[in-house]
């Protein structure tokens, strides 16, 4: 394993999960048309592993256009992916969408469309606006849904908000605002907080984001929060001030974000996300391919805060 290179090109948003001893990866493609899923023995063979499509986009209508952030989740049994699409007519209107699948290989499917999760009953908010990068995690046998949504009045700012989860095609409470850009490093482009994902260590909850428009100045930043404190509520996360990962001119890696976190071979966390090794993007950011999915062996510091490095071994 080569870490903080690239380690399986131009698939961004990447997703890697280990189920049953087996490692999965997921990630958006290129043409944003459709979910790929591979899976191997061992972390580093994901790179070489047979690449198999699951879902292509619809025609028109909701989720023809803009596949995006699929990851793939098993709760109580079952297999499901939550990933985001909007429609040719309004290649904007992104909402999050779920499969799942009614066998036990998710590679063979075959998966059901679920729809856009039912938001709670005293939620009138939910899912309104241009919404992607869903996750799911669990805490104390409660599970938790974290997304991106662009406020629906004035401005469009991309913020982070999490609710229980009933099932898991439905929210059981409404919405909580966990995080908007705050700082200056979350406002170049684009005022966006996107992309979460969720380490649980030491017993404390680490989620990670990535800020800013997605090019050399994508980065990440991080809420830290104890396992035992009401996730519900916004007062129990602490938000850095200064971002936990950026480009690196030195490394030669640009743009770092949209990660997951899992275990090597070894059982060593590590960290999967993509990046870019050219400070010159050729076109639209958002359209160009070269973002890659790249692998960081996690670090602690004496507290047990995770530490983010490139020069981590």
């Amino acid at each position: 394993m080569h870490y903080n290179s690239t380690w399986i090109p131009q698939r961004a948003d990447p997703y890697v999960g280990k189920e049953d001893g087996k490692y999965y990866f997921t990630a958006s493609v290129p043409a944003y048309d459709r979910i790929v899923l591979r899976c191997a023995d061992h972390l580093d063979d994901l790179a070489t592993a047979e690449e198999v499509t699951v879902w292509t986009k619809h025609e028109t209508g909701i989720m023809s256009k803009h596949v995006w952030a699929p990851e793939l989740h098993k709760i109580d049994g079952k297999w499901y992916i939550y990933f985001a699409a909007s429609s040719v007519e309004d290649i904007w209107a992104l909402r999050p969408y779920v499969l799942e699948c009614t066998g036990s290989d998710p590679l063979k499917g075959p998966w059901i469309e679920r729809g856009t999760p039912k938001r709670a009953a005293d939620d009138a908010f939910s899912f309104n606006d241009f919404s992607l990068d869903a996750t799911v995690f669990e805490n104390h046998g409660e599970w938790y849904y974290v997304w991106a949504e662009k406020v629906n009045i004035g401005k469009k700012i991309s913020n982070l908000y999490i609710a229980k989860m009933k099932s898991p095609t439905e929210l059981m409470t409404a919405q909580v605002l966990l995080t908007t850009p705050d700082y200056d490093w979350e406002r170049v482009g684009f005022w966006v907080n996107e992309g979460p994902a969720v380490l649980k260590r030491h017993g404390r909850i680490f989620l990670t984001y990535s800020a800013s428009e997605t090019g050399i100045a994508y980065c990440m930043g991080m809420l830290t929060a104890d396992e035992d404190a009401d996730l519900s509520d916004p007062r129990s996360w602490s938000k850095e001030r200064e971002p936990v990962l950026t480009s690196s001119p030195e490394h030669g890696i640009y743009g770092p974000g949209h990660n997951s976190f899992t275990v090597d071979d070894e059982g060593r966390d590590v960290m999967i996300y993509h990046a870019r090794t050219e400070t010159e993007i050729i076109g639209d950011p958002l359209y160009n391919p070269n973002r890659h999915a790249m692998v960081m062996p996690l670090a602690y510091d004496e507290n047990g805060k995770v530490v983010f490095s490139f020069d981590t071994k």
